[in-house]
């Protein structure tokens, strides 16, 4: 099962910091639960590629299948809430990279 918001222009929108994905943006399929902890067929979100780094910078496939498996257990995490708040002020095509290394394992 695929999960994704669209707008009116069917333009998809991620589910992580709510901008629009236009065509050429990189942009990537979440899986809700990960692959490795039983995820695989499971359901997917679409994502920036910025917004997907930043939570696998962020939380480890254990925590990401135990704690934070839905869009909304996501965007409720205070380190991706505060991503999400600060590339949400950026154009839907805004590209960077995400730092790394601090993750908590």
């Amino acid at each position: 099962m695929s999960i994704h918001v669209e707008n009116a222009s069917d333009t998809p929108t991620c589910a992580l910091c709510g901008r629009p994905i236009p065509k050429g943006v990189p942009q990537s399929l979440h899986h809700l639960i990960p692959k490795l902890k039983g995820g695989k067929g499971g359901p997917t979100v679409l994502l920036h590629h910025i917004c997907h780094k930043e939570i696998h910078a962020t939380l480890t496939e254990a925590e990401l299948a135990r704690e934070f498996n839905t869009p909304e257990a996501l965007r409720g995490h205070p380190r991706l809430a505060k991503f999400a708040a600060w590339v949400a002020k950026r154009p839907p095509d805004f590209i960077s990279k995400t730092k790394g290394g601090r993750r908590k394992r």
